[in-house]
Parts: structure tokens; sequence; C-alpha cells
């Protein structure tokens, strides 16, 4: 798949295996994995680090195929789930440090289109989010580019 704001192909990455059912060498349970996943979390880690951290640790490819839910979808069962997805609220962080870029470094052209960009995919995830009743319906994202121009 192509990215979406450049001409390029997208990052090389390794094809998950097409099978739906638990691989062999894993000797944990789904609810000793379940136990994992919330005490990660109550470490502060989110949900992407602690893939990352029980792919590494624990030789555990996916946390869906063992135990049937997604990892999102167990820490909204033991009430500790992200208050927003953590997609947007990356892009989020990253619009935020170019706007401190930017008061320093007012004449930059790059990171204020960088910016825009940013700010077109924060509103096109915040679209999807409310139709799919993730974020609520009067959430906002006040655009910076219109105040620097």
């Amino acid at each position: 798949m192509a990215r979406m704001h450049s001409h390029k192909r997208g990052r090389s990455h390794v094809t998950r295996p097409p099978a739906l059912k638990s691989t062999s060498w894993i000797t944990i349970s789904s609810k000793e994995m379940e136990e994992l996943v919330v005490k990660l979390a109550r470490e502060g880690l989110p949900p992407s680090l602690i893939g990352i951290r029980l792919r590494d640790e624990h030789g555990i490819p996916l946390v869906k195929k063992l135990v049937g839910k997604s990892m999102v979808q167990i820490l909204e069962e033991h009430d500790m789930a992200p208050p927003m997805p953590e997609d947007l609220n990356n892009l989020l962080e990253r619009a935020r440090r170019m706007m401190e870029h930017l008061k320093t470094h007012g004449s930059d052209r790059k990171s204020k289109h960088s910016l825009e960009l940013v700010e077109a995919k924060i509103h096109k995830l915040s679209k999807y989010y409310k139709r799919k009743g993730v974020l609520p319906e009067d959430w906002r994202y006040k655009t910076v580019v219109a105040q620097l121009a």
C-alpha cells in the first residue's frame, strides 16, 4: 500500500501467517496471557509497546490469535483502555512537537507543510473514529496551520 501524502511505496514488513489457530510453540494459556497484558498495561505501556514486549520477550506473535480478543478489548474489560486511540494520540503528539518547533523557527516552510499533512491525517482519522463511535461527535481538533498563515 502506498504512503498517504507521498508517491512512494509502503514500508517493508513481515507478512502475518494466514492461519487463525494458535501456534504450537506457545505454552501460555489465554488466561495467563490476559494477566500478562494487564500487568504490562499497569506498568504504563501503550498497547503497541505491550505487543512488542510480548513478541520479543515471550515469543507471542499475536495476542488475538491466542486469546480471541484484541489487546484493546482486553484492556477495556479491565478498565485500563486508553481514553484516546493510540494512533490518533501519536499524531496529536507529533503535531504538538511541530508547533513548538514552529514557535522558534517560524520561517521553516518544510515544517509548516509537514504540519499541514499531519493535521490532514488527524482530521481523517478523527472522522473515522467518530463514525465508529470511539470518539464523541463533538470532539474537535483546532487547526493551527490557519493561524500560522
